[in-house]
């Protein structure tokens, strides 16, 4: 049975550093009892496989100095609870940059290649197994680090999972970040984007620390999953043609030019998972979104805008709806016009909304009728080169798994899309054998 053995762990700690408070938005505080994001990669290792210490090295000390360049990743998290007399919760969060450090974790999976965690339709289960702080949820930052890496050595390559507090960055930041390092790692001086720390605030109406009305870990005492009770991740690729096949088709479907390639494929994916889930047709049936709203604020924020930016969108149809002749681009276009429903407006009044009645994500589904995507196919993923080789290879780890849930990455060909879905085991085998769904019409 494979196995994972620790070699060491390090706190690696920016070489300098100036002390400063970052106050969390609404955008960042809904976070806070979710699971850290973990996202990782795979690369073919050229270099001697019996001896990486210099390789590892040159990890830690490019860590370091990236570090330098985002403060808020060696820092801390801090939550003060203002409870009054009457035992009336009211807490507040910031993010402490104190240099406490990030942890690195050097690990070795015995007799685990490249091509047994890459090449499997379904992700081996120790793939969780290389990532660290597993189960570690946000609001925890207080004591874990905001940061974790960490490098598993395989037989011919090396893994590098990443957990990053989600409290503290989306998955933008997420990747400006991990793309800022393999820059370091490659000679650069300075990241060649270099981050927006300062978070956004409405205006002056709102009071600075917002205020939540509950104490965290009060919140949090029903949210444990099961490890157990998770279900399989299977790999389902998509060619740059498929792909502009579904969108051409939804489009003329739906009669118009403004459904994006993503947008049609996520309303594909939505149809085989009707099908093969044997869902009664009159049965409401909800697709969940999360939206990078930078570009969507008034004044937009700058696309290096270190922080969360998130707004989660909804569409609710029968099941019907998706399998009817014209329903692929009528669902489609039903997609496309509540992504753009997101303006300045909505965002300003979902913000106003939030510091009024603070609400938290609640991280899994527990709706089986419903599928909700995170992460996106326009992140740069296979640009990060630490100096040995482009990445072979993206995986995620566990965190905030349920059943449909569905992750987005690039495919390691220019335009091509890999969709990681998490259904039961019989349903991922019919998506699988679908014709309609692999196949494309």
């Amino acid at each position: 049975m494979a196995s994972i053995k620790l070699i060491s762990t390090t706190t690696i700690q920016a070489p300098t550093h100036i002390p400063q408070k970052i106050h969390l938005t609404p955008w960042d505080l809904s976070s806070l009892q979710v699971e850290m994001n973990q996202k990782g990669l795979l690369f073919h290792n050229p270099q001697n496989p019996n001896d990486t210490s210099n390789q590892i090295q040159h990890l830690k000390n490019s860590l370091s100095s990236t570090l330098a360049f985002f403060p808020p990743l060696s820092g801390r998290l801090i939550i003060d609870n203002h409870g009054d007399d009457n035992n009336n919760n009211n807490a507040s969060c910031f993010i402490l940059c104190n240099n406490l450090g990030a942890l690195f974790i050097h690990a070795k999976a015995e007799n685990i290649s490249v091509s047994d965690t890459l090449k499997p339709n379904y992700v081996p289960p120790i793939v969780h197994s290389f990532f660290p702080l597993n189960k570690v949820k946000n609001y925890e930052g207080t004591s874990k680090p905001l940061l974790a890496v960490q490098v598993t050595e395989l037989v011919d390559g090396i893994f590098i999972g990443f957990s990053i507090n989600h409290a503290v960055v989306d998955g933008k930041s997420f990747w400006h970040f991990i793309n800022s390092w393999s820059e370091i790692s490659r000679g650069f001086d300075q990241p060649s984007k270099l981050p927006t720390l300062n978070r956004w605030f409405l205006d002056d109406s709102i009071e600075i620390p917002i205020k939540f009305p509950f104490k965290i870990e009060e919140n949090l005492k029903n949210t444990e999953i099961d490890e157990n009770s998770l279900p399989l991740e299977r790999i389902f690729h998509f060619t740059k043609e498929k792909i502009a096949k579904l969108k051409s088709k939804a489009n003329e479907e739906a009669n118009t030019d403004k459904i994006s390639s993503l947008q049609a494929l996520l309303t594909h994916i939505w149809r085989a998972v009707i099908r093969c889930h044997n869902i009664d047709l009159e049965e409401e049936i909800m697709y969940f979104l999360v939206i990078d709203a930078r570009s969507r604020v008034v004044p937009q924020l700058s696309e290096n805008y270190f922080g969360n930016v998130l707004q989660v969108g909804g569409v609710k149809v029968k099941a019907k709806e998706l399998l009817v002749e014209g329903g692929f681009g009528k669902v489609a276009f039903e997609m496309n016009k509540m992504i753009g429903s997101y303006n300045g407006d909505t965002l300003k009044r979902n913000y106003e909304n939030w510091v009024k009645n603070p609400s938290l994500f609640q991280g899994r589904l527990s709706n089986v009728k419903a599928l909700a995507t995170s992460s996106s196919p326009r992140f740069d993923v296979y640009g990060n080169d630490f100096g040995w080789g482009k990445p072979v290879g993206v995986r995620s780890g566990g965190a905030n798994k349920s059943d449909g849930t569905i992750t987005m990455f690039c495919g390691e060909e220019e335009g091509s899309i890999d969709v990681e879905v998490c259904l039961s085991y019989d349903v991922l085998e019919a998506m699988g054998n679908d014709p309609q769904f692999i196949n494309i019409f």
